[in-house]
């Protein structure tokens, strides 16, 4: 989510970066053929070396998973209940200068001063990275875990020229491998904000963006998918070993 006037995207991942760079020049050396993305990675590294990317993040850590919704709604109760119900529910209203007090208030008093004691603590962070992205765990579900989060990763800015051509490479295949000494952070929002007049691009969902200070925040289960019974036993089973 962008800052005020700025675009808001849905999405599940952003990159920021030399790896992400490197991979959208491939296509530019096809008459290479199967060398084309060891070769984009190689002239990336004689534009300026060391690359890196310096920006500042806050974030909120981890937010606690809310209960799983029964599976199985309770049968609707008879006509002769129902009556009943709106029966008692209109003679217990108040007659006309009578105040009807409900314990309700208590426990939402109870929960805004809990809200206020305990504020959710931020971070902040001063990075200087070869590539940070910011992901949604979709793609890795762990059903048994109690907390929501997204995983921003800062890759070091220590990598070497020969590491960078060959992780580069094997990242156009997965993305979501990392090198050495990445440091990956557990968050639930998240500000990144850029030094005045950096320039390039962000990958987000694999469309390119300008880049730009963002505010990023998780949407845990804002969508849903039909899943076959023994697929999501599969997932349970391999998340529980």
């Amino acid at each position: 989510m962008g800052e005020k006037e700025q675009p808001v995207f849905a999405m599940t991942g952003l990159r920021w970066g030399s790896f992400r760079d490197a991979g959208v020049e491939v296509s530019k050396y096809w008459y290479l053929g199967p060398l084309k993305t060891k070769a984009a990675h190689f002239f990336s590294t004689l534009k300026e070396w060391p690359q890196t990317h310096q920006a500042s993040i806050s974030y909120a850590g981890p937010t606690e998973k809310p209960p799983s919704e029964p599976e199985e709604t309770l049968p609707r109760p008879s006509l002769y209940r129902r009556i009943l119900r709106r029966l008692a529910s209109y003679w217990a209203q108040p007659q006309d200068g009578e105040h009807l007090v409900t314990g309700n208030w208590d426990a939402l008093a109870s929960v805004a001063v809990s809200r206020e004691a305990s504020p959710q603590v931020w971070k902040e962070v001063e990075l200087s990275t070869i590539e940070l992205s910011i992901t949604t765990r979709n793609s890795q579900l762990d059903l048994t875990s109690k907390e929501d989060f997204m995983n921003i990763c800062i890759e070091p800015d220590t990598v070497s020229k020969g590491d960078f051509i060959t992780i580069g490479s094997k990242k156009v295949r997965d993305p979501k491998l990392r090198a050495d000494g990445t440091e990956c952070l557990q968050a639930s929002w998240c500000v990144l904000r850029l030094p005045e007049g950096t320039g390039g691009s962000f990958g987000i969902d694999s469309e390119e963006y300008e880049a730009m200070p963002v505010e990023v925040k998780l949407l845990p289960r804002k969508l849903q998918f039909f899943c076959d019974p023994r697929k999501r036993e599969q997932l349970l089973q391999s998340t529980a070993q």
